[in-house]
């Protein structure tokens, strides 16, 4: 498979947003767990044996224990500095999950970054328990789409051509199909649109350093890039996207994801043909009443 992502660049990002350590850059981290918690708490039933896989950080796994619907939570990741204390570390896009061990796994904020989202839902979905859930966050189609036309305008301006330099995002749809495409039960994908105001380009691209989300692509450019063009990067990025203040505008499109694996227990869908009315005699039987 074509790698589109440095997985080893992408981590050391990732340490060196930890090692900085400005809590102020986990806003997107704490919104995430925080919208778990609550989806949690919608679900009639606890989970036993919980995975915290990814998560780059503890808040997945604390909101998951705040709950009140998970006994264990075991958080899962790519390198022991992301871990303290406590957890498994494991070779990046690797699940070491027996099959059938979990009841509940849970990624905020990491599969956007993976080479193959495909194998790692089909790995997540042989780890779940007949009747387990899974739930995950990724930054999807629109995320710093603001900062990507800023950079390509600027880039194209001044050097007759652009090299990447955001990443590609998914779209929501293609989320719930790869779910289906893994095997899940009752898929379900929503997205959250997320508007953060920053004074300018550059506080944006710092926030993003300390979150360790810097691009990562093996098809970026090599070379340096140079003061002016980030210079008028932030120019065009305040002509096109600043509120009448002055303030710049970034988007988060946060893609959400839930899949149960198979069970007998769950509702089936009714099999082509079995309706007993079509859709038309439906309508107009309701227009009739």
């Amino acid at each position: 498979m074509e790698q589109l992502f440095d997985a080893d660049l992408a981590l050391l990002h990732k340490k060196r947003a930890l090692k900085q350590g400005d809590p102020g850059a986990r806003f997107l981290m704490q919104r995430a767990a925080a919208d778990l918690e609550e989806r949690l708490a919608t679900v009639e039933r606890r989970f036993e044996n919980a995975a915290a896989l990814f998560c780059l950080t503890s808040d997945a796994a604390m909101a998951m224990r705040e709950s009140g619907k998970v006994d264990q939570v075991t958080r899962i990741e790519a390198d022991a500095a992301l871990l303290g204390d406590d957890g498994i570390v494991a070779a990046t896009e690797t699940l070491p999950s027996e099959p059938g061990s979990h009841d509940l796994i849970v990624s905020l904020l990491s599969l956007h970054e993976a080479n193959d989202v495909p194998g790692m839902l089909a790995q997540i979905r042989r780890a779940l328990k007949p009747d387990g859930l899974f739930l995950g966050a990724m930054a999807g189609a629109g995320t710093l789409q603001e900062l990507r036309e800023a950079l390509l305008a600027a880039e194209t301006e001044i050097s007759e051509g652009a090299a990447p330099r955001v990443s590609p995002f998914a779209d929501v749809r293609d989320v719930g199909g790869l779910l289906q495409r893994a095997g899940f039960a009752l898929p379900v994908t929503d997205l959250e649109n997320l508007t953060v105001r920053y004074d300018t380009m550059f506080d944006l691209m710092r926030d993003l350093r300390f979150m360790g989300a810097t691009s990562a692509l093996v098809a970026r450019s090599r070379k340096p890039a140079t003061r002016a063009l980030f210079m008028r990067a932030a120019q065009i990025y305040a002509e096109r996207f600043s509120d009448p203040d002055g303030r710049i505008r970034a988007s988060f499109n946060i893609i959400w994801m839930s899949g149960w694996a198979p069970h007998e227990s769950q509702q089936k869908p009714l099999a082509p043909g079995s309706a007993k009315m079509s859709l038309k005699e439906a309508l107009e039987k309701n227009r009739g009443e």
